[in-house]
């Protein structure tokens, strides 16, 4: 693996960090109060974020999209997340699995995502499936040329204010494999219906909702890809997804690093700054090993998806990547808070904030187990990554 990022990706990076600093961060107040952002902020975040290229990075360029390899992706999410999830979220993106799209869906789906005009959200998770992605229970029968829908999802990301649904329904449950299909559903369909609105411990801005399906007609020409070929779809998008949960880790760790250096060197105890006791001087170099190997994980992962290594071993990659950062994260928002004291407990203080946010990493694309069993399988049968 080449180490050196390129000149013209060091400057973008640059880019992308004055972007964080200067139009995101600055309303992570505005969004830990209101649970998000004004429309007209959002629009405005979105348009200056495409002005600059940050719309759809892994999407080609001949349809408007940043035409990123991975590790670009990862070195611009990093940057990105140093702000709050809520507020870095409003950069619009298109999900890897609406590749898919046929000509006719590519019009109406999948250009209008790459250009920020609407939005998506991606309906697997259901009630009683959340690692047993493959258990959904969700249905859709073919019935005079539709599909019809029946069930519900839930913890859906942006599912009150997404303009169509990515869901996938059991459609041959007699099948043992291909039992799954995707389809793409309009919002204002009839029998689509946003349910519960979920109130989370962290990530403000960052709404979960419930998705309910009844007897919701989708016509043929809404499936992505090939009927009962979903699951294949949408188990490819997970090795990309993790990786950039990981990457996501990253900027928060470097952020609250710094935080607790800066706040070391000027909170002075016993006449002293508190970064002069070797109790605190440990914890911030166990903080930066963590950081730094969850930077070299995460872009070598990246680094292998674009250099054509085997799915298996990326996807194994991926969900080592994606287990040690997003536990790596969790250790230092611990570890700072502790620096910062009673002050870092405080509601108005960014360690707060992220030691809020950091938990939701090791559950969602996967929680911590299955990325340990996925590595365990990898092991046992091919050896360390091979």
């Amino acid at each position: 693996m080449d180490f050196a990022i390129p000149d013209h990706l060091v400057e973008f990076r640059e880019t992308v960090r004055r972007f964080a600093e200067t139009e995101l961060i600055p309303h992570e107040d505005y969004v830990e109060e209101h649970d998000g952002l004004p429309e007209d902020v959002e629009r405005r975040i979105r348009e200056r974020a495409v002005v600059i290229g940050l719309n759809s990075m892994g999407m080609p360029e001949d349809i408007g999209g940043g035409g990123m390899d991975v590790l670009s992706q990862v070195l611009v999410t990093e940057e990105l997340f140093r702000a709050a999830g809520g507020v870095a979220e409003v950069v619009p993106t298109t999900p890897s699995v609406l590749r898919a799209c046929n000509e006719e869906q590519r019009e109406r789906f999948l250009i209008p995502c790459v250009r920020g005009d609407i939005q998506w959200c991606f309906a697997l998770t259901e009630p009683d499936t959340g690692s047993d992605a493959a258990g959904i229970r969700t249905r859709a029968e073919l019935r005079d040329g539709s599909w019809v829908i029946n069930g519900r999802k839930r913890f859906i990301s942006h599912g009150d204010t997404a303009d169509f649904a990515i869901v996938f329904a059991l459609t041959h449950p007699d099948r043992d494999e291909d039992r799954i299909t995707a389809f793409l559903v309009e919002k204002g369909t009839p029998g689509f219906s946003v349910g519960q609105l979920h109130k989370t411990m962290g990530h403000r801005g960052y709404r979960q909702a419930e998705l309910v399906f009844d007897d919701c007609a989708v016509p043929e020409t809404n499936v992505l890809g090939e009927p009962g070929r979903g699951f294949s779809l949408g188990h490819g998008a997970l090795s990309a997804g993790r990786i950039m949960t990981a990457a996501r880790c990253l900027g928060p760790m470097a952020r609250l690093i710094d935080d607790g250096t800066e706040w070391a060197k000027q909170r002075v105890q016993f006449g002293r700054p508190i970064a002069d006791y070797q109790a605190i001087q440990f914890m911030l170099a166990d903080c930066a090993t963590d950081l730094h190997a969850s930077r070299l994980m995460t872009y070598e992962a990246a680094w292998s998806a674009d250099n054509g290594a085997a799915p298996k071993i990326v996807h194994a990659k991926s969900a080592a990547a994606k287990l040690f950062a997003t536990e790596a994260l969790g250790r230092v928002a611990d570890r700072v808070l502790q620096i910062f004291g009673g002050t870092g407990y405080m509601n108005e203080t960014y360690v707060e904030r992220a030691y809020r946010n950091a938990r939701i990493e090791r559950i969602w694309e996967g929680t911590s187990e299955i990325q340990r069993i996925i590595i365990a399988r990898n092991l046992l049968k091919r050896g360390m990554f091979r």
